[in-house]
């Protein structure tokens, strides 16, 4: 869980964007977005699936460069 330690005379809206990008970068939001709905497994197959495809064509991509 990301936490921000709030300094000395440092506005509200300061730790609260610090905290925001804590957050975004610890992959939270992401998750919390992926859970905001039930997911059927066939969709959960059909998601990484299509994951796996572009990571396969993004390789083939890069060695026939």
């Amino acid at each position: 869980m990301p936490f921000v330690k709030v300094r000395e005379n440092e506005p509200f809206d300061r730790a609260f964007r610090r905290f925001t990008k804590a957050c975004e970068k610890s992959g939270l939001m992401a998750e919390i977005r992926r859970r905001g709905r039930y997911e059927k497994p066939c969709e959960i197959r059909k998601r990484e699936r299509n994951a796996a495809k572009r990571k396969l064509r993004k390789i083939h991509y890069l060695e026939n460069r």
